[in-house]
């Protein structure tokens, strides 16, 4: 197998990234979800507060820390937002950092080839004003210059003024801040004068200047000539320290693209980092920002003083900084001691090699950074190292943030267990409660005999006449004379004429007037049906009354039964179907009516109306119009008479009907084989709306089963597998 070189083997780690940046946004976005159950876990909790719980419940609620939870989750979501971009990068990347004016710009264009137009390294104070990317690419030197939009200017560039001093009444909008009125005095320390100063001088006095290069909705990337390059990166002050280029304020990135000096570098970028010690806010945090989220390798630059050489407080601060964002930094980073030979600080260069002081790095080189060959040959062993030891060094980090992930994830546990607690004992819905049984055993005893008093009540009437079935008939018998409708003389004159004789037209008279006549009994159905409703109604009053079976259903009457049948399962025996449901549907969907229970008994009381059945009833042998209508009136007479006196044979049908059905009721809800179980397992589901002992109980079984699932839910999403992006 071929020896890998430096650019293969650094364009095979690049490519070993991407898929571990694929898992590092599956758990991001895992963290996200795992967020979204422990916000609705506290919802619920909320929700719970506005109800009535026992003292030690609500204590043990409280007690759940979801603030703690969150700030977890906030800090390392925004970790894992730097760890994807980290490894989404086409290229490695090393971060070049230094003081003001220790050589940190001279280094870059001796890598690059680049000049001073693109990489300012003038005399005086701080000339490179916004973060830089150099990437090696072969072809001419291109550049690409990313604004800022009004929004993200705000958000980075002004609002860290405001937290760092203090300040209220942050601008809501780039207008806003343009009207903002800045006092000449801030009280504090000299540092924080100086850095309202700028504040107020640089960005709010000159915004005119530079407020037209702000984008209106999100940052823009354009590409710029490489000589317009020194417009957006330079700051250019005068000799009493005011600005007098502005461009660069507006500026959030520039990446340049060119071929670098050495030719076996392969996808590497160099990320310039504005150097410390300028006046600007947001250095620091501009380089804990660019350290962490874009750099691979950190190049510390220091040029030392010829005379007085030795390592400052400042240099071990810059040092810490680092460390802060950039994991395991004795592993990533490399000192560069800038030789000045104008100076002829060598000596100083070669003790401080000697004498790292607490500052641990990977190696420490002496090189003249004006000298590209010297540069080079540094850089040659710097990629050397990143190209055999950044798997190694990302496997590291990667295995300490997995620690981390696992410690938030042990917080959620623990705030689980808490929730889980919350309750106390659960209580099972398969379990009957010992309450239960004597509540159940009294109601088979009250049911049972409020039924059975009813049935032998019913038992003792059932050979009385039904008061409103006789009722009903003696207001159809009354009708029926009332209301006979037979014709008139002229009426069976005039028919007698258009049928061609009486004969004929009695009869048509005759099946009319028995037409007539049977209409009126239909009225039967009423009288019939109000018995039978009564008699529900006063079976339906014993479940309501003595089995307290009414807070199943708010309706009442005879469509009591009907409303509970319609709640109790088809099985409440697996494969069997429901007795109890049987009896109920039996008894509400019972019913008498006149076609059904009758009519068949009166039908041929009507004969007397019918032709060639009314033998006793025939005309002479020369009618008339009064003959006809005598005839017609005395067979009228005779089918109502018989008629009466058939459906007074019936006046205690209705009665025995009703105590069939309810003996028949009575046989299939209580004397069935099994339906002691059936109701045993109806009432202990209903039991809450039957009883009030069970309403507490149910009540907060409902709410406490209503937050075990938010809480198994958060649980589910708190899964080990959910939040490893790295196997050891």
């Amino acid at each position: 197998m071929p020896i890998m070189g430096r650019t293969e083997k650094i364009a095979s780690i690049i490519e070993k990234r991407l898929p571990l940046a694929n898992k590092i946004e599956t758990v991001r976005a895992n963290f996200q979800s795992l967020g979204n159950r422990l916000r609705q876990l506290q919802q619920t909790r909320d929700r719970l507060f506005t109800q009535e719980l026992d003292p030690n419940i609500t204590r043990r609620l409280e007690e759940i820390n979801f603030d703690l939870i969150f700030r977890s989750l906030d800090r390392v979501s925004k970790k894992l937002d730097t760890l994807k971009e980290r490894f989404s990068r086409p290229t490695l990347n090393i971060g070049v950092v230094g003081l003001m004016g220790q050589g940190k710009s001279t280094l870059l264009k001796s890598l690059s080839g680049l000049s001073d137009n693109e990489i300012p390294a003038l005399e005086g104070g701080a000339c490179t004003a916004v973060r830089s990317t150099i990437e090696n690419k072969l072809g001419e030197t291109t550049a690409r210059v990313t604004l800022h939009s009004e929004t993200t200017f705000l958000k980075e560039v002004i609002y860290p003024y405001y937290d760092e001093l203090g300040l209220d009444d942050k601008p809501a909008n780039i207008e806003d801040f343009a009207n903002k009125k800045f006092s000449q005095i801030v009280p504090s320390s000299a540092t924080d004068e100086k850095m309202y100063a700028h504040l107020r001088e640089d960005y709010h006095f000159n915004l005119k200047k530079y407020r037209n290069l702000l984008q209106s909705s999100t940052p823009k990337t354009y590409p710029v000539k490489t000589e317009e390059i020194p417009d957006y990166v330079m700051q250019r002050r005068d000799e009493d320290d005011r600005l007098t280029s502005f461009q660069h304020l507006a500026v959030r990135q520039v990446k340049i693209y060119c071929p670098f000096q050495n030719s076996d570098v392969g996808k590497i970028s160099l990320v310039d980092i504005p150097g410390l010690g300028d006046s600007r806010l947001g250095d620091e945090k501009l380089m804990l920002k660019t350290l962490g989220e874009e750099v691979d390798i950190v190049l510390f630059i220091k040029r030392p003083d010829p005379l007085r050489y030795q390592w400052q407080p400042i240099d071990t601060l810059l040092y810490d900084t680092a460390a802060s964002a950039l994991n395991n930094l004795p592993r990533r980073s490399f000192i560069i001691l800038n030789h000045s030979r104008r100076t002829n600080n060598l000596k100083g260069c070669e003790t401080l090699q000697k004498n790292l002081d607490t500052m641990r790095v990977i190696d420490c080189f002496v090189a003249d950074c004006s000298k590209t060959e010297e540069v080079i040959e540094v850089f040659d062993r710097v990629l050397d190292y990143l190209a055999s030891n950044i798997e190694s060094v990302d496997r590291q980090y990667l295995s300490l943030f997995q620690e981390e992930v696992m410690q938030v994830k042990a917080q959620v546990d623990a705030e689980i267990d808490k929730s889980r607690r919350a309750f106390g004992v659960v209580v099972e819905e398969d379990k009957i409660s010992p309450l239960f049984v004597p509540l159940f055993n009294q109601f088979r005893k009250d049911i049972t005999k409020g039924l059975t008093q009813l049935l032998e009540q019913l038992r003792q009437q059932r050979h009385e006449e039904d008061i409103d079935f006789k009722h009903q008939i003696k207001n159809a018998i009354v009708t029926c004379r009332q209301d006979r409708g037979l014709p008139s003389i002229e009426e069976i004159e005039e028919r007698n004429f258009e049928v061609g004789g009486y004969d004929i037209a009695y009869g048509i008279y005759l099946n009319e007037v028995r037409s007539h006549l049977s209409q009126h009994f239909l009225s039967l159905d009423r009288g019939l049906k109000r018995s039978l409703e009564r008699v529900k109604s006063q079976v339906a009053e014993v479940l309501i009354r003595e089995g307290r079976l009414g807070g199943l259903t708010e309706v009442r009457g005879a469509e009591f039964l009907r409303a509970i049948a319609s709640v109790i399962p088809e099985e409440l025996i697996p494969e069997q179907p429901s007795k109890i449901k049987f009896g109920f549907e039996i008894l509400a969907d019972f019913e008498l009516s006149y076609r059904g229970f009758i009519q068949h008994r009166i039908r041929r009381h009507l004969d007397i109306l019918t032709p060639n059945e009314a033998a006793s009833l025939k005309l002479s042998q020369s009618p008339n119009a009064s003959q006809v209508l005598e005839c017609l009136h005395t067979a009228h007479s005779e089918a109502i008479y018989r008629c009466e006196n058939a459906l007074e044979d019936l006046l205690n049908e209705p009665s025995q009907a009703a105590f069939a059905i309810v003996e028949e009721f009575i046989d299939r809800v209580l004397r069935a084989a099994g339906v002691e179980d059936e109701w045993r397992i109806f009432l202990d589901r209903t039991r809450s709306q039957i009883w009030s002992e069970f309403q507490d109980l149910d009540r907060l079984r409902t709410i406490q089963k209503e937050w075990l699932e938010s809480v198994d839910r958060l649980a589910t999403a708190n899964q080990s597998s959910y939040l490893q992006f790295f196997y050891s």
